[in-house]
């Protein structure tokens, strides 16, 4: 028998690879005759481009860069040709950030800028960029500012990247002819629109250090900002699905680059031929975390369930919780809870993954 093996990542706990190589090693004891191709998955959430192009055998290019608040940091992309594959989280990353430090007001993603000119610079002229994981609100400015736009205070002087409330002092923006020609390509995993209650302000900006007495201000000056740099090619901001990914920064980058904004499963599973990787198996496995409502908006292992199913193909989950049950999925291989306050907590994750496997009759 063939069998697919294709987590997730385990948020928090176990990477998709790593979850794969546990399903994997533990099936091989048991069905030492079956062949397993193993092909972790992801949906634009952090890691994403890093695990994409892993995948597809291009190899990173290691560049310093700048952190959400300014301070030195390695980071990475990908080059392929003309094609760059970059996480927003390399640098600009919620995981850069210990949970007391969380500032909205200071974070910038100045630093994924400063990869994405050494892209460009390397020969890029389309950036694939995965929004999940960043820890800004920032509109995308910062990127912004290392590619060349000028934002500027009330009395036109240029404010530099990293400034405390710098989205609050920005009363004008200057174009530059020194604007790179390139598109951008992004990658979310949610479909939030920017504004409104369930926009990134409300929903995700809590999570990158906003209280509640915050959004009211947040919204009206993002509003502001969006309509100006719209203005500047003469087009009115319309918001769209996934702008509200990643506090905004295809919102921003939008008004400048020419840019398309994909469901980062379906481009994932597009890129690396998972189709046909579907059609060759008996067997399908995927998981993640925690299976909940949010999974059936654009998550890996809920595209590849639909996936599998147009081909007529069993698909097993491995997940906590119960909300995976009448999904959809063949059989919901259910882990137990873990409990995050253990020290211990990601090596428990795994033994609890390899006992639920060892145990699993195909």
């Amino acid at each position: 028998m063939k069998v697919l093996i294709a987590p997730n990542a385990f948020k928090g706990t176990i990477t998709a690879f790593e979850a794969g190589e546990i399903i994997a090693d533990e099936l091989a004891k048991n069905y030492p005759d079956d062949i397993f191709d193993l092909v972790p998955i992801a949906d634009g959430g952090d890691g994403t481009c890093t695990l994409l192009s892993k995948s597809l055998g291009i190899p990173p290019t290691k560049v310093w860069s700048l952190d959400p608040f300014g301070k030195p940091v390695l980071g990475e992309y990908f080059l392929d040709k003309e094609k760059a594959y970059l996480d927003v989280s390399s640098v600009s990353g919620l995981g850069l950030i210990a949970a007391g430090e969380l500032d909205a007001r200071t974070a910038s993603t100045c630093g994924t800028g400063l990869l994405i000119n050494h892209a460009i610079s390397s020969g890029a002229k389309e950036i694939i960029l995965g929004l999940g994981g960043s820890a800004t609100v920032d509109l995308g400015i910062g990127i912004l500012q290392a590619l060349g736009l000028h934002f500027l205070d009330e009395k036109g002087r240029e404010i530099p990247p990293f400034s405390p409330d710098l989205l609050f002092r920005i009363k004008h923006i200057q174009r530059s002819p020194s604007i790179p020609s390139v598109k951008f390509n992004f990658l979310c995993d949610v479909r939030n629109y920017f504004f409104g209650e369930e926009g990134a302000i409300p929903i995700f900006g809590p999570q990158k250090g906003l209280k509640s007495q915050d959004f009211e201000e947040f919204e009206n000056q993002s509003k502001f900002l969006l309509d100006q740099l719209y203005s500047k090619k003469k087009r009115v901001f319309e918001d769209q699905e996934g702008f509200g990914a990643a506090g905004g920064i295809a919102a921003g980058l939008s008004s400048v680059f020419e840019s398309t904004i994909n469901m980062g499963a379906l481009f994932f599973f597009k890129e690396i031929g998972m189709e046909e990787k579907v059609k060759r198996a008996d067997l399908i496995i995927t998981g993640e975390g925690k299976y909940d409502q949010q999974s059936k908006s654009g998550k890996a292992c809920y595209e590849l369930m639909n996936l599998a199913k147009s081909f007529q193909k069993s698909v097993m989950i491995v997940t906590s919780g119960n909300e995976a049950a009448g999904e959809g999925f063949s059989r919901v291989l259910q882990l137990p809870d873990l409990d995050f306050e253990s020290a211990d907590f990601k090596n428990q994750a795994r033994k609890n993954l390899r006992s639920l496997i060892s145990k699993l009759e195909l």
